[in-house]
């Protein structure tokens, strides 16, 4: 973070079909990924609970989920797309909030 208002986050983009739709089942451990989907998200057969950011076009925080389980739904307002799953204790760590402007670098 690096001030009270913007957050800069290292995220990896789920650009085909197959990650989007996967995201991150499968994989061992979590890592920040950023999808596109208006249609909600699932954690069936993730290994870990993840934090979840729903971000508007100009990128600023507009939902928060801490700590998804496994084998859960999360649904927001379908007007929203950009979604960033990140390890658990990511939003707590980073001081993220509702309208905190999240500066997005692509790895």
């Amino acid at each position: 973070m690096y001030n009270n208002q913007v957050t800069k986050l290292f995220v990896k983009e789920a650009i085909n079909l197959r990650k989007k739709i996967q995201g991150l089942i499968g994989e061992d451990k979590p890592y920040a990924l950023m999808i596109e989907t208006r249609f909600g998200i699932h954690t069936f057969g993730l290994k870990f609970p993840i934090d979840v950011l729903i971000l508007n076009n100009e990128n600023k925080v507009v939902s928060i989920r801490k700590n998804l389980k496994p084998n859960k739904i999360f649904l927001w307002n379908p007007m929203y797309k950009k979604v960033i799953e990140l390890p658990r204790g990511t939003i707590e760590k980073e001081q993220i909030k509702i309208n905190l402007l999240i500066d997005i670098s692509i790895l």
